[in-house]
């Protein structure tokens, strides 16, 4: 009997992970496809880029909401909802005919891996006994961590030997098989303490609060953060949030207990988490850049190292979760986060020299910080609150960790592009400066070739480089000019001469790409430096986010409500 409890669990968390793999996997396995996309669709790179932006503002705002349903009308249920309506919509954006279908269906998608992503944590510490919670805890962050960084490649792979309609096709029997084990082997489960009263008012100051902030996070690089559009829809937000706390204070059946923040763990742990998905974009979101404009690998290669960071979370998750049990979450967290913070720091050494190797043993560094951190603080959180709240706590935890990404993209992005923009236009007087000290051509060719420079943009990428192929092509056509002027005695003398010139072009235009690489090497570097220093704090709230080491951190039982 106790094998077959053992086997129906076991059955029951694979239902769970399924479900939540699926949910998480799609936050980033369409970010590769995009390009395959927009020249499908014949449509722009800021069209296609909301098949993206739609999910990440659909999963952000529904997130609490669902949190809250579901601790008062059943965790089953709400998961179930949602793993039916992910796979639907998941079949249907692959059908897709055009690209505002498949935006709109990825809105569906993202609103139901709201319903199901909070509710995978208080439905797998249902099924397991209190001393496993910390195994729970550290699966899930291997899990979670697996999904997140293997996005990009699995996308790659499957874009690559079949089509960017996969991705979703995919999700299918997955979907599936996750429904149907859950109405067989999972048991239903509630806040005992929430009643079935809805806080409309506070659904709807949150919802309009977190779609304000994360379309305002989304668009202010475009838009610009001081235009009127951007500071609009952060007022909005602002003003919904205050809202949101007076509805809170004054209705009877809150949607979410405000007195949750006075126990500092969760606090504290909540503002880790938010932390740590700022800084971690610096590694996550602008490496990937880095290795396709820099080192010039592909989509696909740079996919499969960054998945290594994915293979070093799980390792790390899985050993902590069970020790964070006996020995409290705070060591793992500050561990964590101070372990991202360096490999933040170790990225801004990278140069276009380094190898794959220097590459791969920066991301088991950052791989090794997020499990730890990860795992350990979530699974601080939910320890210290009432055991009736770890719904509602999986909801905050995924909402700040989430807000924390799309303001780390955002705020980034934005440094990377200043950086990017000065680094660009020191590239281009040491170009200047290069041309100018050259010997061989005369002040006018001089003038043509830094007039070709100028003429070119400095914007954010390597690719805005001077092209010597113009220059190449000027070189010919007043070759060509020339001879036509000459003596067929002289014209060799001319080509010869004119030869010379080509050949001193591309070696000027060499020291000037290496000049530019250069540069664009080092607004990467600012760019992670930037991530390091958000880090920074994120230790200190991670060692606040559990409390002094207790032998006995089995699962406290709590009876008594917040209020």
């Amino acid at each position: 009997m106790n094998k077959k409890n053992n086997a129906n669990t076991t059955i029951a968390f694979i239902a769970i992970v399924l479900g939540f793999f699926m949910a998480l996997l799609d936050t980033t396995i369409v970010n590769i496809t995009l390009p395959n996309m927009t020249e499908y669709f014949n449509t722009t790179v800021e069209n296609i880029s909301w098949v993206v932006n739609g999910y990440n503002i659909a999963f952000a705002v529904l997130i609490i909401t669902a949190s809250r349903l579901a601790d008062q009308f059943g965790r089953k249920k709400i998961f179930i909802m949602g793993i039916i309506a992910f796979t639907l919509s998941s079949l249907l954006s692959g059908l897709s005919k055009s690209p505002e279908m498949l935006i709109f269906f990825r809105v569906i998608q993202g609103l139901s891996a709201a319903l199901v992503v909070p509710v995978t944590i208080p439905l797998a510490l249902n099924i397991f006994p209190p001393k496993k919670h910390g195994m729970v805890m550290g699966m899930w962050g291997a899990f979670a961590g697996l999904a997140a960084a293997s996005g990009p490649s699995l996308g790659g792979i499957i874009t690559q030997f079949l089509s960017w309609r996969f991705i979703f096709f995919i999700n299918i029997p997955i979907g599936i098989i996750s429904v149907l084990l859950t109405i067989k082997y999972i048991g239903e489960s509630y806040d005992s303490s929430a009643d079935r009263r809805i806080d409309l008012l506070g659904i709807l100051a949150i919802s309009i609060a977190v779609f304000s902030l994360t379309l305002a996070l989304i668009e202010a690089n475009d838009k610009g953060w001081t235009s009127t559009f951007i500071i609009s829809l952060l007022i909005i937000s602002l003003i919904s949030f205050i809202l949101f706390i007076i509805a809170e204070l004054k209705v009877k059946s809150p949607m979410l207990p405000l007195s949750l923040f006075r126990i500092a763990p969760f606090t504290c742990g909540a503002i880790a988490l938010f932390l740590l998905g700022l800084g971690m974009m610096a590694g996550a979101f602008f490496l990937a850049f880095f290795l396709t404009q820099v080192k010039g690998l592909s989509e696909l290669s740079s996919g499969l190292i960054i998945s290594t960071m994915a293979l070093a979370s799980i390792l790390s998750s899985s050993i902590s979760g069970p020790l964070t049990q006996k020995l409290g979450g705070r060591i793992f967290g500050t561990v964590g986060l101070a372990l991202l913070a360096l490999s933040s720091y170790l990225y801004s050494t990278l140069t276009q020299y380094s190898t794959n190797l220097d590459i791969i043993l920066r991301l088991v560094v950052a791989g090794l910080g997020m499990g730890l951190a990860m795992s350990s603080i979530m699974g601080s959180m939910i320890r210290n609150v009432p055991k009736d709240k770890v719904g509602m706590t999986s909801g905050v935890n995924n909402m700040t960790r989430t807000l924390g990404t799309v303001l780390g993209v955002a705020v980034l992005l934005t440094l990377f592009n200043s950086s990017m923009t000065s680094e660009m236009s020191k590239a281009k007087d040491d170009a200047i400066n290069i041309i100018k000290a050259d010997t061989i051509f005369n002040n006018e060719a001089k003038t043509a070739m830094i007039g070709s420079l100028n003429s070119s943009k400095t914007t954010s990428t390597n690719s805005n480089k001077p092209n010597i192929d113009d220059i190449i092509k000027e070189i010919n056509f007043k070759e060509n000019e020339t001879l036509k002027t000459v003596p067929q005695a002289m014209q060799d003398k001319v080509k010869q001469g004119f030869e010379i010139q080509k050949k001193e072009t591309k070696i000027i235009f060499t020291h000037i790409e290496t000049k530019f690489t250069d540069h664009t090497v080092a607004a990467f570097s600012s760019t992670f430096k930037y991530g390091f220093f958000i880090l920074i704090p994120g230790i200190f709230f991670a060692f606040f986010s559990d409390k002094k080491v207790d032998k006995n951190l089995a699962y406290k039982e709590k009876e008594a409500s917040l209020g």
